[in-house]
């Protein structure tokens, strides 16, 4: 039988290697936080490089001062000039987005590989022109030649859009994808963005000049517009408006006309002359161009079948 003193010390016993079962959790917590901000140390000096090859002058220097990295007196000084730089910098891309109509959303740079010769970046930067969304994803590797200028080649480009008329742009993004050709891509989507805006203005003008004809099923961003007489409910003329994109990235409106007459109604007037209809279309098309085409036909559906 125990006496007091050995359950005692039998207590005691069990407390302490409680107590190194604990603290050994302790320490391999501690050596896990250890590892994680040796991680997050590692990515702030490669953030700090990138900041550092990307920016130079003033700019640079402020970074500098902001990451701790450099002190001085003159800090006041660099800040209000990096302030200023930024102030012009933002101006320079409000003008740059005025003129070719792109707004770049986000940018993000990761480092893949820095040397002395050479400098491999993954940068994805996402956007839109008008209503287009984009995101575009690529390598940039920049080799450093000695009396040269740099090199900058594109690799491993991957371009995500999103859109209704995405099966327009299938063929012409694997060509992109293939050639990382990126000026042509922006190229194109400025003027595949235009000429939906023309289609979107167009068509809104007519649903409000002619309200009781024009109805638009998929708002005036749609490639449809409808069109009927309000005592011929059944009787509708459709506008398709579509914006074609080549592999190549030549952009071009196709517009055609569509009947929707019932059978009743096709034997009171002979069948030739609505089948002739879309053919008729492309040829007004051809001598007025798409805006006066389309209004003379919406003033033929408008007039009043009493008439």
């Amino acid at each position: 039988m125990y006496t007091k003193k050995q359950e005692s010390v039998k207590m005691e016993e069990n407390l302490d290697q409680e107590n190194i079962v604990e603290v050994k959790v302790l320490e391999d917590q501690i050596k896990n936080l250890q590892a994680e901000i040796a991680v997050l140390q590692c990515q702030q000096q490669e953030h700090h490089k990138d900041m550092a090859f990307t920016f130079k002058g003033q700019m640079q220097d402020a970074l500098l001062y902001v990451c701790g990295q450099r002190q001085g007196r003159d800090k006041e000084k660099v800040l209000s000039g990096m302030k200023k730089e930024v102030e012009e910098l933002e101006e320079d891309l409000r003008q740059q987005t005025q003129i070719n109509g792109i707004s770049l959303d986000s940018c993000t740079t990761k480092t893949l590989e820095s040397s002395a010769t050479k400098l491999v970046q993954q940068i994805c930067v996402s956007g839109h022109c008008f209503e287009l969304v984009f995101q575009v994803e690529f390598q940039l590797t920049e080799v450093k030649q000695d009396g040269q200028k740099s090199e900058r080649t594109i690799s491993d480009l991957n371009v995500v859009m999103n859109t209704n008329d995405l099966q327009n742009f299938s063929s012409f993004l694997s060509g992109v994808e293939e050639s990382r050709d990126l000026l042509l891509f922006f190229r194109t989507v400025r003027a595949f963005s235009d000429r939906c805006e023309d289609r979107c203005r167009t068509f809104k003008h007519f649903q409000e000049k002619y309200p009781s004809v024009v109805s638009l099923p998929g708002s005036c961003r749609s490639e449809i517009m409808s069109l009927s007489h309000p005592k011929l409910p059944s009787c509708v003329v459709f506008i398709h408006w579509s914006v074609e994109v080549s592999r190549e990235g030549e952009v071009s409106p196709k517009i055609n006309l569509l009947t929707k007459v019932p059978e009743k109604a096709l034997q009171l007037f002979p069948s030739q002359a609505v089948g002739d209809a879309a053919e008729s279309f492309q040829s007004l098309l051809r001598i007025l161009g798409p805006e006066a085409a389309m209004e003379s036909v919406i003033r033929a559906v408008g007039l009043s079948p009493d008439t």
